[in-house]
C-alpha cells in the first residue's frame, strides 16, 4: 500500500475533498435542474405519467451529506487508444456542467474492475484507491497498485474497518465493500435465476438487494414495465432492510412478505406442526386443481337464445363437445369461461346461416352478452370464487374426499379438513397455510401477472405451496433465491435447493454457496458451527475474515433474565446496536425487565411499542422465532436450551439456536440457568 489511512498525504488529501466538495455542489445542480423543469404533454394520462418520472428523478438525485458520494477511485493504465483516467466510484453518477463524470455509478461496466482488478489481472487499472469517511468528511484514503505483479498482497484496513463499522438502524448497503465472488453474482444477467446458500454473515441478503439494485440500472426501461418485488419471511425484516435500495437510488422495487401476497383473507391463526407440513406439501396443488374443474358441468339441457321473432336452439348433444374442447385446451378456468359464450353463440350463427340468414360478427357479439347465453354458461361453467372454494373444500368432508381421492389418505384428509364449520368465510380461522391453497386457486382461475425479478430471502423456510406461490410472481422473469439450509426452522421447509427451485418454476437456476464471512466474528462462527454436524451435515463449514476474533462469553446463573438485562446495561457503554434474543413466551417478561432497569428498547414484532420517548433506541428485544435476517453488534442470548425446546423437533430447535447465535457483529453473551 502507498498510503495508509492513519497517514495520508495532506495534500493529496485535500485535493480529494475539493473533489467531494465540486462533486456535492454538481449533484445539487442536477437536482436543481430536475426540480426547474415542468410536465407538460399532450394528455392528462401523458402529463401524469411525466410528473412522476420527474419526481421519481428527483428522489434519485437526493443527496445525504451523512453518506460520503464516492468511496473509490481507479487509475487506468491508458494505450493508444484510450488514454489514462481517473474514475471515481460512487453510489450514483454524477456530472459536471459540460456533462463529464465527476462520479460514476458503482453498477457502470467500466467499474467493474473496482471490485474484481487483482495484480494477476489488473483490467486495465494501474492503481485501485478506498476512501475512508467519518459523519460525510473524507477522513483517509488507501493505495493498492495493480499493475505490478510484483506488488505485495496486503488486506484493505479501510475495506476491514467499513466491514467492522458498528451498526444502528436498519440494514446499509455494502456497495463499497462488494468482494469478487459477491461481484459476480450481483452482475449476473437479467435472464438467469440465482440462488444462493450463505452462511451467517456472508452479506446473502445484501447481494441479493445489490444485485435487484444492478438490474434496475442495467434493464431500466424492462424492468420499470414489468417490475421488481423482494419478498421476506416478515415485516420486521422487511423494515430493517428497508433503506437499502433506496439508498442506492432505487425507489420502484417493492417489498412484501407471502402473507401480503397472499391476502385475500384474513390470518387469524397458526397451523400445528403436521399441519402445516401436510398443508404446505405440493400433492394439495393437484387436489385444488380437482376442486377447481369439479365446478365445471356437463351440459344437459339445450341452449335457447331468442332472436328477433326466432329462437335459436343448441343441443346437448352439440354444446358438449364445444366444452370439452375448450376444457382441453389447458387454458385456466376462467379465460375458459369468458371464451365459452363466443364458442357458443357461433353455434348459434351456423344454424342462421343454415336456415339462409347472413348474420355478421355484431349479430355475434350480441349473441355472447344475450341474458339466456349468460345463463346457461353460468350453469355450465359457473364463476369461481378462491374463497369460497377453499372455505367449502376444507369445512365440507364429503367434497374434501372427492377432490382428495387418490391425492391424500384418510388420516390426512382428516387432518387436513377444519374440526368445525364456520358460518361464512369471514368467520374462519385462516392460517398462512389455507391463504396459499386460496391463491393457488386464484392462479387456476386468473393467471397471476408475471413480474420482471423477484429476490426471494430466507428461502428455506418456505413449503412447495408457497413457493409455488411466490413462483407465480415470476414466471417469466428471473429470481435471486437467498438462504441457508442450516437455517431452516420450519416443518415444512424444504430440504434441498433442488427441491425448492423446482417447486419455484426454476429448476435450472445456477447455485452459488458463499462461506466467507464479513459480519460474524471467528470465535462466534466457530461455536455456533458446532451445531452444522448435526443441522445441515453436507454443508461445509463457514469461516470469518474478520481481523478481531469477537467476544464470546458463555455464563451460568441462577437468574438469566435479570443477568441478561446486566449484560445489556454494559453494552451500553459501547458503540453499536444491542440485540436481547429470547424464548418467544420470555418476551413480555423480558420487556418488563428492561423496563425496570430504565432501558429504553423497542420489541420486534411489535412495531409501535418503543418503551421511550426517544424512538432511535439502540436496544431491541427480539424473539427468536422473529431474529433471522437481523444483525447487532452486541447479542445477549437467553436460555438456548428453551429456544431449541419451543420448536416442534430437536433439529429444528438446533437450526433455531443456529440462527440465534449467529446474530452477532462484535460480541455474544450466552445466558443460561
Amino acid at each position: 500500500m502507498s498510503a495508509r489511512p492513519d497517514a495520508p498525504s495532506q495534500p493529496e488529501l485535500d485535493r480529494e475533498r475539493r473533489h467531494l466538495a465540486t462533486s456535492r455542489v454538481a449533484l445539487s445542480r442536477m437536482r436543481a435542474r430536475v426540480a426547474g423543469l415542468t410536465a407538460h404533454a399532450g394528455d392528462p394520462v401523458s402529463t401524469e405519467h411525466l410528473r412522476a418520472a420527474l419526481w421519481h428523478r428527483m428522489r434519485a438525485l437526493e443527496d445525504d451529506p451523512e453518506v460520503p458520494l464516492f468511496f473509490g477511485r481507479l487509475d487506468t493504465t491508458g494505450d493508444a487508444e484510450q488514454p489514462a483516467e481517473r474514475l471515481y466510484v460512487g453510489r450514483r453518477h454524477v456530472t459536471d456542467e459540460h456533462g463529464d463524470p465527476l462520479v460514476l455509478d458503482w453498477r457502470a461496466r467500466v467499474c467493474r474492475a473496482f471490485y474484481r482488478a487483482n495484480p494477476r489481472a489488473p483490467m486495465g487499472v494501474r492503481l485501485r484507491r478506498r476512501f475512508g469517511f467519518q459523519h460525510g468528511r473524507l477522513t483517509a484514503y488507501e493505495d493498492e497498485p495493480l499493475h505490478r505483479t510484483d506488488a505485495a498482497p496486503g488486506s484493505s484496513a479501510i475495506l476491514v474497518d467499513e466491514i467492522e463499522r458498528p451498526r444502528l438502524g436498519p440494514m446499509r448497503d455494502i456497495v463499497a465493500t462488494i468482494q469478487p465472488d459477491q461481484d459476480e453474482i450481483v452482475r449476473a444477467s437479467l435472464a438467469s435465476t440465482v440462488c444462493v446458500q450463505g452462511a451467517p454473515g456472508t452479506g446473502k441478503t445484501a447481494v441479493g438487494l445489490h444485485r435487484a439494485a444492478y438490474l434496475l440500472y442495467a434493464h431500466r426501461d424492462q424492468l420499470s414495465r414489468q417490475g421488481v418485488l423482494v419478498v421476506g419471511p416478515n415485516s420486521s425484516f422487511l423494515r430493517y432492510i428497508g433503506d437499502v435500495l433506496p439508498a442506492l437510488g432505487e425507489i420502484d422495487a417493492r417489498q412484501t412478505t407471502v402473507e401480503q401476497l397472499c391476502g385475500r383473507v384474513h390470518i387469524r391463526a397458526v397451523d400445528g406442526p403436521a399441519a402445516g407440513r401436510l398443508k404446505g406439501d405440493s400433492r394439495l396443488a393437484e387436489m385444488v386443481r380437482r376442486a377447481v374443474w369439479a365446478q365445471l358441468r356437463v351440459p344437459d339441457e339445450p341452449l335457447v337464445v331468442p332472436r328477433g321473432a326466432r329462437r335459436w336452439r343448441v343441443p346437448a348433444h352439440v354444446s358438449e363437445p364445444i366444452v370439452a374442447e375448450l376444457r382441453g385446451r389447458g387454458v385456466r378456468y376462467g379465460a375458459g369461461r369468458a371464451l365459452l359464450p363466443q364458442r357458443m353463440a357461433h353455434a348459434v350463427l351456423v344454424r342462421m346461416e343454415e336456415a339462409g340468414e347472413s348474420p355478421d360478427d355484431r349479430v355475434q357479439d350480441a349473441v355472447a352478452r344475450s341474458r339466456p347465453m349468460r345463463a346457461w354458461c353460468d350453469q355450465v361453467w359457473p364463476r369461481v370464487d378462491p374463497v369460497r372454494l377453499v372455505f367449502w373444500l376444507l369445512s365440507r368432508p364429503d367434497l374434501l374426499a372427492e377432490a382428495a381421492d387418490g391425492v391424500l389418505d384418510d388420516d390426512e384428509r382428516r387432518l387436513l379438513a377444519w374440526p368445525t364449520r364456520p358460518r361464512s368465510p369471514g368467520a374462519a380461522r385462516w392460517t398462512l397455510a389455507d391463504a396459499v391453497l386460496v391463491d393457488e386457486v386464484a392462479d387456476l382461475v386468473e393467471r397471476v401477472p408475471s413480474l420482471g425479478h423477484v429476490v426471494l430471502d430466507e428461502a428455506q423456510d418456505l413449503s412447495p405451496m408457497m413457493l409455488r406461490c411466490v413462483g407465480r410472481q415470476c414466471s417469466t422473469g428471473s429470481a435471486t433465491v437467498l438462504g441457508d439450509v442450516a437455517q431452516a426452522t420450519t416443518p415444512w421447509g424444504v430440504q434441498s435447493w433442488a427441491e425448492a427451485l423446482s417447486h419455484l418454476g426454476k429448476p435450472r437456476a445456477h447455485v452459488e454457496e458463499l462461506t466467507v464471512g464479513f459480519r460474524v466474528p471467528g470465535e462466534v462462527i466457530d461455536y455456533a458451527a458446532r451445531l452444522l454436524p448435526t443441522i445441515a451435515p453436507h454443508l461445509r463449514k463457514p469461516t470469518s475474515v474478520r481481523r478481531s476474533r469477537g467476544e464470546l462469553r458463555i455464563e451460568e446463573t441462577a437468574v438469566p433474565l435479570d443477568a441478561a438485562v446486566s449484560h445489556v446495561v454494559q453494552a451500553l457503554g459501547l458503540l453499536g446496536s444491542i440485540g436481547l434474543i429470547v424464548p418467544d413466551p420470555l418476551a413480555l417478561e423480558a420487556a418488563a425487565a428492561l423496563t425496570r432497569r430504565g432501558v429504553a428498547h423497542s420489541v420486534l414484532g411489535q412495531p409501535d411499542r418503543v418503551d421511550s420517548v426517544d424512538i432511535e433506541t439502540r436496544v431491541d428485544l427480539v424473539p427468536a422465532r422473529l431474529v433471522k435476517g437481523l444483525e447487532f453488534d452486541h447479542v445477549v442470548l437467553v436460555e438456548p436450551a428453551a429456544i431449541v425446546d419451543g420448536e416442534a423437533d430437536e433439529v429444528t430447535g438446533l437450526r433455531r439456536l443456529y440462527v440465534c447465535l449467529t446474530r452477532a457483529v462484535t460480541s455474544l453473551v450466552v445466558v443460561h440457568e
